[in-house]
């Protein structure tokens, strides 16, 4: 399976946070997984961090680099094909960062690991 996680997973992946679920944890750390992150987390980590909303142990390239090294998490990048599926998304979700990574997962046909409820009325493959 190819796995994209939301950022709030992500986050609650690196500090083993007791909102993550059993089976998101199973997945995750089921090595035939693939498992990524993608560019609009990072962005939105970022912007957070910026705001004072979202305090990180290290500065967010830091902390980020060495989350991703120490989970075996590759980087997938915002490309474009990704973008025009914004055209085509109900408004159910209002959260632009959210709605992006939908778009990535449905344009890379991955899995968006994810507690958002308002996610899974989208045609995305979800799992928490």
């Amino acid at each position: 399976m190819k796995i994209l996680l939301d950022t709030c997973a992500f986050l609650w992946i690196t500090s083993d946070a007791k909102e993550l679920s059993d089976q998101a944890k199973t997945l995750f750390q089921n090595t035939d997984n693939s498992v990524y992150l993608s560019s609009v987390s990072v962005w939105e980590i970022v912007v957070k961090n910026n705001l004072g909303k979202l305090p990180l142990p290290d500065a967010p390239e830091q902390f980020i680099n060495e989350q991703c090294e120490k989970y075996f998490i590759e980087n997938i990048a915002l490309d474009n094909k990704s973008i025009f599926h914004l055209t085509e998304l109900p408004s159910y979700h209002r959260d632009p960062f959210d709605r992006m990574l939908i778009c990535q997962a449905i344009e890379h046909d991955l899995t968006l690991l994810t507690s958002d409820e308002l996610i899974t009325q989208y045609p995305v493959k979800t799992a928490w």
